[in-house]
């Protein structure tokens, strides 16, 4: 490690694998908001990729920190706890309708996305991203057709 200012230890190569890991974080995301954008929703382009770097920069924090596996599951548990809470203000009830709930699973999604970067398991966070695309872009296709034969 290197002196960076004489109190802070900088591995330069943990720098660089943590800023890859957050910039592909970052990427698998962008997809996911530009529908919810295109969809006029309530989180969008800025949103998804910030959850995701957020979600994956607390994990990466988390697993140099934390010294067993066990509090590793618990800085997990809380994330996945509180992406359910951001996740709860995207729904919205008005006149007896519920929307936004799509977007909220998005949300969450994107944060597993985070996740699964941040432990190197990167064929999760991409299968995580295609369906997630897959699925509003085609869910929104089959929806409207089953409306239009109802």
């Amino acid at each position: 490690m290197n002196s960076f200012v004489g109190w802070i230890d900088l591995s330069w190569a943990v720098v660089l694998s943590h800023l890859a890991k957050l910039g592909l974080a970052f990427l698998l995301a962008v997809p996911i908001g530009w529908n919810r954008e295109k969809a006029a929703r309530s989180a969008g382009l800025r949103t998804f990729p910030l959850v995701s770097v957020a979600t994956c920069a607390y994990m990466l924090v988390g697993m140099e920190v934390l010294s067993s596996t066990d509090a590793e599951a618990r800085a997990m548990y809380g994330i996945v706890t509180g992406m359910g809470f951001i996740g709860g203000g995207a729904i919205l009830k008005s006149d007896g309708r519920v929307s936004g709930t799509a977007t909220a699973a998005s949300l969450w999604n994107t944060g597993a996305i985070g996740l699964a970067v941040a432990w190197n398991r990167l064929e999760i966070a991409m299968v995580l991203c295609v369906l997630n695309v897959v699925t509003l872009t085609l869910g929104d296709v089959f929806k409207s057709q089953l409306l239009q034969d109802k």
